[in-house]
């Protein structure tokens, strides 16, 4: 009896030990804070320091060309301590995985994320595409806008990243300057099924992405519908 007790201490304190050393004191207290909570938190410091300095945000400067999603950064050096106690602990400022960013700045901002996880996976596709010299094109999928060749590329299956809003494996797609990009239209097709609104075409639907969650669309193409209501990639 006294040897299982030591053994199932031992168990115990080696699960601890290996918890300790695969979560962070962080992952294990503040990035388990659900995002839903964080991001309310975050939003509420934002509205109070757009109120006390006449209506500037709190946010990092980007240039003109930047990405509409990932244009507004919160910058969270403005916001803390003042406005907000600590910088939440699944923010990247904090060793999180998500950015925090602001869409609709210029009528009511409203605070939004997006997993950095997906800028990883991009860069390291990057870095195989500039070892080889170029991209190599599978399929034209929109005008200049294709699918890869992944064995090309040295993998053994397509890469994919997960999506935030319906948790299924998304593709990347890439443009003729070598920019790749995260292929929403799954959960466009799937948005466009259950919502009410009636869109042109021409018209960016990506909204359908934003409104009525936490998350933006991060490195994606603009996408509007096309005779059937069904989401295509929007290029000139």
């Amino acid at each position: 009896m006294k040897r299982f007790s030591i053994s199932a201490f031992l168990l115990v304190l080696t699960m601890s030990v290996l918890s300790g050393c695969l979560y962070p004191e962080k992952e294990l207290s503040q990035n388990q804070i659900p995002y839903e909570t964080q991001v309310k938190t975050v939003q509420d410091a934002v509205e109070t320091y757009q109120k006390d300095n006449s209506g500037l945000l709190p946010i990092k400067t980007r240039d003109q060309g930047t990405p509409i999603y990932q244009k507004y950064p919160i910058d969270f050096r403005k916001l803390s301590p003042r406005f907000l106690p600590e910088i939440p602990g699944n923010a990247f400022e904090n060793g999180g995985i998500f950015q925090y960013v602001l869409v609709n700045v210029e009528e009511k901002p409203q605070v939004k994320i997006f997993d950095l996880r997906m800028a990883e996976q991009i860069r390291e596709l990057k870095i195989r595409i500039q070892a080889q010299d170029y991209p190599p094109f599978k399929k034209e999928v929109a005008t200049n806008v294709y699918t890869l060749n992944y064995k090309e590329l040295g993998y053994d299956d397509e890469v994919y990243v997960n999506s935030p809003y319906s948790n299924k494996n998304l593709p990347l797609v890439i443009n003729g300057d070598g920019d790749i990009f995260v292929d929403y239209s799954m959960d466009l097709f799937e948005k466009l099924k259950s919502s009410n609104e009636k869109y042109k075409m021409g018209e960016d639907i990506r909204n359908l992405l934003v409104d009525d969650t936490y998350f933006v669309p991060a490195y994606s193409l603009p996408y509007t519908i096309d005779e059937n209501n069904e989401p295509v990639f929007m290029t000139k």
